[in-house]
């Protein structure tokens, strides 16, 4: 039986193909890892309640172990027309990773605060969120500046790249590498606002970066370097102070 509880209001009949494939595959885990599988959740669109139920796409799946190398191997495979990305880890190493405040949070934090659980007997998924949320206010805004300032180098350097691509004339590799300064940029608006997206398509469109050409990227990169410099996190420096960082 499964331990998924539904949103209020969502009504995800049989035809739900990307439930009822992660169901199946909870169950195929429990079946043959019973003894190594502490919790299994879906999380994405599906874990939010708003999936479009069309049937296609991906479902987002982690199975958590009492120990480190047991259970299932980490796969992503495609299942009945189901996508399905399955994150295997064990539990301390989840727990610590939900701990760490890194240049990447926005993109990770809502796999550990935003989960459906299909095996959770103990309520482990609830410690996850829990710890991750006593993480966020033990941070101190420093933190999140300096996560955002190593997320700005990964952006300007895109950015850079993305400039000198189109020189060349190399268009479609430029147009790659403006994609990755657009989420690099939109990972930093989410650092200084402490904000966390479900995914990278949801991070540059609520932050206004989704089809930003080249130009407009340059912009918003001058503007956060600017307020990094007023929160004492300056992307410019000396030799000294890189050797010292």
């Amino acid at each position: 039986m499964s331990a998924r509880s539904e949103p209020a209001g969502v009504d995800r009949g049989l035809d739900d193909r990307r439930w009822t494939v992660a169901e199946r595959v909870a169950e195929a885990v429990r079946r043959r890892f019973p003894a190594d599988a502490l919790a299994i959740a879906v999380h994405g669109p599906l874990a939010h309640g708003d999936d479009d139920g069309g049937g296609n796409g991906e479902a987002g799946m982690l199975v958590v172990t009492y120990r480190p190398g047991t259970g299932p191997p980490p796969a992503t495979r495609r299942v009945d027309g189901v996508l399905v990305d399955l994150t295997v880890a064990a539990a301390e190493d989840y727990l610590a990773q939900a701990r760490v405040l890194s240049p990447l949070w926005p993109l990770t934090a809502d796999r550990y605060v935003t989960t459906q659980a299909l095996h959770d007997p103990t309520g482990w998924l609830r410690t996850l969120r829990d710890e991750h949320l006593g993480r966020l206010a033990r941070a101190r805004p420093a933190e999140f500046s300096a996560a955002a300032r190593q997320a700005w180098y990964r952006g300007s350097a895109a950015h850079s790249r993305a400039a000198r691509l189109a020189e060349w004339y190399e268009t479609d590799q430029a147009l790659l590498m403006l994609g990755e300064a657009r989420l690099a940029a939109a990972t930093v608006t989410g650092l200084l606002s402490r904000t966390y997206f479900r995914d990278p398509g949801d991070a540059v469109r609520r932050t206004g970066l989704a089809g930003a050409d080249m130009t407009e990227v340059s912009v918003v990169l001058a503007r956060q370097a600017e307020e990094l410099a007023a929160r004492g996190r300056a992307v410019d420096g000396t030799i000294e102070d890189l050797l010292t960082a």
